[in-house]
């Protein structure tokens, strides 16, 4: 193994994440990837090794021993692929859709999942709009978002996507708490249940929050909102 994939495997293993060589070697692909188009495009402000695997790596990692998910997932707003292809390389039995509003992101995830065997579902569109298309909404078991919006907006963005039964996952930091308190109404009208959040630290003292909904009931046809209306009126 290289210096990069020992010391993820260390870190990985002190958080009991289990990874195998070739996912640690599509793991480290990844970050080289990253590192490249990041030179030409704007995809992260972390680039050094260390960033990469604790606070994109880890970070999305650690989400998944708070879920029991499986069957398909969408990752809305994903930008650089967090969590969704690093959930694609440790889960490889999910069905992952990575959706995004910027074709340019979208054409770095499908070099980076095609060099490193993620079979994913890419699509360019923006979540309002695709939580209203019919192939989309609610057709996931679990929808996942990280560092995309406030909690009530989130919510809106992606309740829309998951099926009753299945859940909404949001990767959020120490803020989460106050958000929850402002998204208590838009978690409800949405159809959802707030089951729990799960709070956790990543190595240098960095607070983690996950926020699980449980999708109860159908969303209103009327959600998600057209245009701006989400961000500047939150439910």
């Amino acid at each position: 193994m290289t210096e990069f994939q020992e010391k993820l495997a260390e870190l990985f293993s002190a958080y009991e994440i289990p990874a195998g060589e070739e996912q640690l070697a599509a793991l480290e692909r990844y970050a080289e990837l990253l590192c490249e188009w990041n030179e030409k495009m704007n995809l992260t402000a972390i680039v050094d090794p260390e960033g990469i695997r604790v606070k994109h790596f880890l970070d999305s990692a650690l989400a998944l021993r708070y879920l029991q998910i499986s069957g398909k997932v969408i990752d809305v707003g994903t930008g650089a692929g967090f969590p969704g292809v690093v959930w694609g390389i440790l889960r490889p039995e999910l069905e992952i859709t990575l959706l995004d509003s910027l074709q340019k992101r979208l054409t770095f995830l499908e070099t980076v999942c095609g060099e490193i065997g993620v079979k994913a579902k890419l699509v360019h569109a923006r979540a309002e709009e695709a939580g209203r298309d019919p192939a989309l909404r609610g057709k996931f078991d679990c929808a996942t978002a990280r560092a995309v919006a406030g909690m009530n907006v989130l919510c809106e963005y992606c309740m829309p996507f998951v099926k009753t039964g299945g859940i909404f996952a949001a990767l959020k930091g120490p803020q989460l708490e106050e958000e929850m308190q402002n998204a208590t109404r838009a978690v409800k009208l949405l159809g959802g249940q707030v089951e729990r959040v799960e709070a956790y630290e990543l190595p240098g003292g960095d607070q983690r929050r996950l926020a699980i909904v449980r999708k109860k009931g159908p969303t209103g046809k009327e959600y998600p909102r057209h245009g701006g209306k989400i961000k500047k009126a939150p439910l």
